[in-house]
């Protein structure tokens, strides 16, 4: 995805109202395949407000971007992004977005960067029930009392540890965009070379010291993100470790449970039982 060409969505102007009497402005859109086709892939341009703002896709998969870090996320997880950060969102194929738009009064014990909450079963039915309410309500209403629980959800959701960095380089970044393209292609940094411009020693330098990971790691955190989100989809672990690369179940199983303490299926259960 050529991040240059892509047309710019105005930024929704909800995150600009302050009212705390609305501690949260939900906000759903859909993205679909004509949009995609028009827009070459649509994304939200670098904008910040005064309002925080969970995003959420409830189906499909999106980017975010805060600042210099990018994370690819699915539907398990959401980002939550501070009042006046700038931030944009890309939408690589059809996503259904729900916002929760976060008034500066009701932001107290929420992160105060941008971070990927996982969602469990709860906080998804939540958000997917405040988008059904809308703005309309008043202090004290069962809509209201719904917001607080939402807000109490949000404020214990746990931090996700797969933040996918991306590089400004950009021979690392024609690497990292073919990956994320097709996460199953596991050739290692002596044969991307040719694509990168840059010999293998240089690429994974760069690698180490545009994103933080070696490429070995870096591609591990896109595994279990591709992995994550194959499971919201319901596809079978077998398959899942057999076309990301791994050559035994055994071996995806155990890598698996060893970055994420659980293993995929145990994972699977815990984020659709809150």
């Amino acid at each position: 995805m050529n991040v240059a060409k892509l047309t710019r969505m105005a930024p929704v102007v909800l995150g600009y109202r302050l009212d705390p009497n609305l501690p949260i402005i939900p906000l759903a859109m859909e993205v679909s395949p004509q949009q995609l086709q028009a827009q070459q892939v649509g994304c939200a341009a670098v904008h910040a407000h005064p309002r925080g703002q969970l995003i959420y896709a409830s189906s499909g998969v999106m980017r975010v971007i805060c600042g210099r870090d990018i994370w690819v996320v699915p539907p398990s997880q959401a980002v939550w992004v501070p009042p006046d950060q700038e931030h944009e969102v890309y939408f690589p194929g059809e996503v259904a977005l729900r916002n929760l738009f976060i008034d500066p009064s009701a932001t107290a014990g929420l992160p105060q960067q941008c971070t990927v909450l996982k969602v469990s079963l709860l906080l998804r039915e939540l958000i997917l029930k405040a988008v059904a309410i809308g703005e309309e309500y008043q202090p004290d209403s069962a809509g209201w009392r719904l917001m607080q629980v939402l807000l109490d959800e949000l404020r214990q959701a746990e931090p996700t540890p797969l933040h996918l960095p991306m590089a400004r380089d950009e021979r690392v970044m024609r690497v990292i965009e073919a990956l994320l393209a097709n996460p199953e292609d596991c050739r290692g940094l002596s044969e991307w070379s040719s694509l990168a411009g840059a010999s293998s020693r240089t690429l994974a330098r760069l690698f180490l010291a545009e994103t933080g990971l070696t490429f070995g790691q870096w591609r591990k955190r896109l595994v279990l993100q591709e992995a994550i989100k194959r499971l919201d989809q319901g596809q079978p672990v077998t398959r899942i470790a057999f076309d990301l690369g791994y050559q035994s179940l055994s071996a995806f199983i155990e890598m698996f449970r060893k970055e994420l303490g659980a293993s995929p299926r145990q994972y699977a259960r815990r984020q659709g039982g809150g």
